[in-house]
């Protein structure tokens, strides 16, 4: 299992943008070999997947945020990031990260951040 914390999040402007950040305390080192997420949650709504990106670094956006959300990972510092711009009020949500083994096993998910966007 690893422990993770996301940080980044707040209140912006529609058009906007945010970075959210994602640490990862690892004392097993099994960090690099998982692959990692962000989803998000919405009042009312079900929790669904934003962002993933593999342990070779590739990655897959739901359609509602391809072109504006960019995720990546630094294995060294053991950072997961979402570059969100031309943030939308419906991209409100809290949002957090989450680790899988490429076996699909949930390593861990983080407390989760907030973010709320106006219009």
């Amino acid at each position: 299992q690893v422990q993770l914390v996301e940080s980044g999040g707040g209140f912006v402007q529609a058009g906007g943008s945010l970075r959210l950040s994602c640490s990862c305390a690892d004392p097993g080192n099994i960090f690099s070999i998982n692959n990692m997420g962000w989803y998000r949650q919405a009042p009312g709504k079900q929790r669904e997947l934003v962002a993933r990106i593999t342990t070779s670094s590739s990655t897959a956006y739901a359609d509602s945020v391809k072109g504006r959300f960019a995720i990546s990972r630094d294995n060294a510092k053991k950072m997961v990031y979402l570059q969100m711009n031309s943030l939308k009020p419906e991209d409100t949500a809290v949002y957090y990260c989450t680790a899988t083994s490429p076996a699909g096993i949930s390593r861990g998910w983080g407390q989760g951040t907030q973010v709320t966007v106006s219009s």
